[in-house]
């Protein structure tokens, strides 16, 4: 609203008492709008139709803004309390709209207000609402004051943690830790003790919560009491009915171990960690083996210590259960890197070289990613005599998966056995990749070639893997022809332009001489992506007649293509090239019959007229 000059000298009282009248009015006009605006909004909440009230609900802040904090706190808060029944989709958006009304209702003095409603809804049955309330809930304490935290997070916390329904304790546990070190002594014990008989509770979903948990409480408490309390704690929880349980104990034997001396990690963390690593059940073992190197760090430097861990883990890699021999398998390299070159050789090799042979193709392949890693964590000749052979039987595995994560690791298979023995072993691997019947393994090799090209050298590559980037070109896939065309791109950077004009241009031109019309199309491809590498050196002569050649195609979709083409090569060549040749070639485009390679050489053409001015005016 604009805002009114003051009256002029000598005007009469009739003319001012009217302008005050019309801003009085605009004013009321406006208060009468918000107030109908909120009327509509409220009248959508309790409308039938349940994408309207999500709707509504959605623009809460609207509402309180136009209420102000006191209706708010008093009339809106009470009435969002009557919600707690309606449609799970409703309440999960109420939930998190909650954490936002922090400034509706007055900032950090009134927030506390907001915690009523998020209370009843942090005991609702579904999962997905409750998890939004806690956020919302933890979003309130930020803002709250310590005062505020004692007089009513912290009886929350106790009415939710001491509920009926296993809902309610479940949602109180994640509350502790983020209250726990502005409350008082007095109620810091209290919340230990409820924290403590909720790892305790009845319900397995609680202590399952409770025992989640654990490790970001613990690390707000005291250390006296972490060692009186929370330890034990610990430790029977690694010894609870559920697995579900006692999986979850695997990541606080980690967060809890930082926080201890060394002493007291070794007298009562090690045998938690012994006892998990040998638990009945495979989900448990299988949580130690993703988590190992964790583990043995949380364990300290200690060679007596270290070498029972590893023993160990030895013991997951020869498991009967195959998901716990993968996820063992996937850590062998980062658990060798900790415990040095002599535990590695003693005691590592022997279970790899058995998983070289595992049943189980997502064992060998999960090796397969990481037996190269590991040489670095032993003796060359050791890695020569033990290491090798299992490289290479994986190279012939049947299985493309484990063939192909060998060639994924190509940087450090080259500097443990060499160029040499690498053509000799690798290559043959990969030209069957090249011809899997998966096209998913077939372009997933294709993406390794340019690193094999900057390994082997222009020679070794020509005899090799020349002919295969050509047929990747002929691919019955589209996706990885694509990338064929591109390959030649990401080669043509690394070898010199002479290379590029004998062994790639002349079967490009073949392509764009073929009989098939996917053929000619990838031709167009090749053309635009060598044109990228190539288009200031003297190959630009040679793909410039293979353009206009393919610009005279008699199928649409090939001339079209090669228009679109021109506007990306036009930024790679110099301007005499873009004028002499290009330009023309979208000119007698434009004239075309189809009218889709009319419309893109016109698009093309006026692309590089743009940028053409733009470079003008700069």
């Amino acid at each position: 609203m604009e805002i009114e000059s003051a009256p002029k000298e000598g005007a009469s009282n009739m003319e001012v008492e009217s302008g005050d009248s019309q801003e009085v009015t605009t004013q009321g006009e406006a208060e009468k709008n918000d107030e109908l605006l909120v009327a509509v909004l409220i009248d959508e909440l309790q409308n039938d139709d349940v994408q309207v009230r999500l709707n509504s609900m959605r623009k809460l802040n609207t509402i309180a803004g136009a209420l102000g904090p006191e209706r708010t706190i008093r009339e809106l808060v009470p009435y969002l309390s009557e919600f707690v029944d309606d449609e799970d989709d409703i309440l999960v958006v109420l939930s998190e709209q909650l954490g936002e009304l922090q400034g509706c209702v007055g900032g950090s003095e009134n927030a506390h207000v907001l915690l009523v409603p998020l209370e009843t809804l942090s005991g609702i049955e579904e999962g997905v609402v409750r998890d939004k309330a806690v956020e919302s809930i933890k979003k309130i304490v930020t803002v709250l004051s310590s005062e505020q935290l004692e007089a009513h997070m912290a009886p929350l916390i106790r009415r939710l943690a001491t509920g009926k329904w296993f809902t309610s304790r479940v949602s109180s546990s994640s509350l502790f830790e983020i209250v726990y070190a502005k409350l008082s002594p007095k109620l810091q014990d209290e919340m230990r003790e409820l924290f403590i008989k909720l790892c305790e509770d009845d319900t397995p979903m609680v202590r399952r919560a409770a025992c989640q948990q654990l490790g970001k409480f613990a690390s707000v408490v005291d250390y006296k009491n972490v060692m009186a309390e929370i330890v034990p704690s610990m430790a029977k929880l690694t010894k609870d009915a559920q697995d579900s349980v006692r999986l979850r104990t695997v990541e606080n034997c980690v967060m809890v171990a930082n926080l201890l001396k060394p002493e007291d990690r070794e007298a009562k963390i090690l045998p938690i960690i012994y006892a998990l690593c040998k638990d009945k059940s495979w989900r448990v073992r299988y949580m130690v083996a993703d988590k190992f190197c964790s583990l043995t760090e949380a364990a300290g430097e200690d060679k007596k210590n270290r070498t029972e861990l590893i023993n160990i883990f030895v013991q997951l890699l020869q498991d009967g259960e195959a998901e716990i021999r993968t996820a063992a398998a996937q850590k062998v390299a980062e658990v060798a890197k900790l415990v040095g070159e002599k535990l590695t050789t003693e005691k590592l090799l022997k279970p790899v070289e058995a998983l070289a042979k595992d049943e189980c193709q997502f064992t060998r392949a999960a090796l397969a990613s990481v037996i190269m890693s590991l040489a670095s964590c032993a003796p060359k000749d050791v890695v020569l005599e033990h290491l090798l052979p299992q490289f290479l039987q994986l190279l012939k595995d049947e299985n493309p998966e484990v063939r192909l994560n060998v060639i994924s690791k190509l940087e450090e298979v080259n500097t443990v056995i060499g160029v040499e023995l690498l053509s000799q072993s690798l290559l043959p691997a990969v030209d069957d990749l090249a011809k899997d019947k998966k096209w998913r393994i077939r372009l997933a090799t294709l993406q390794y070639i340019p690193l094999l090209a900057r390994k082997l050298g222009p020679e070794l590559f020509e005899k090799r893997l020349c002919k295969q980037c050509i047929d990747w070109l002929r691919d019955s896939v589209w996706s990885i022809r694509i990338a064929a065309a591109e390959n030649l791109r990401e080669v043509a950077k690394i070898f010199e332009a002479k290379w590029i004009s004998s062994n790639f241009i002349p079967e490009v031109k073949t392509l764009a001489e073929s009989k098939k019309p996917g053929h000619r199309m990838s031709a167009v491809y090749a053309v635009n992506h060598l044109t990228e590498t190539m288009g200031k050196t003297p190959v630009i002569k040679e793909l410039v007649p293979l353009a206009h050649l393919l610009s005279e195609d008699k199928v649409a979709n090939i001339r079209f293509t090669l228009a679109r083409s021109m506007a990306n090569m036009a930024k790679h060549v110099d301007k005499s090239v873009v004028k002499d040749e290009f330009l023309p070639c979208l000119e007698r485009l434009s004239n075309d019959p189809d009218k889709d390679v009319v419309y893109f050489a016109k698009e093309a053409y006026d692309t590089i007229n743009a940028v053409e001015t733009e470079q003008k005016t700069s």
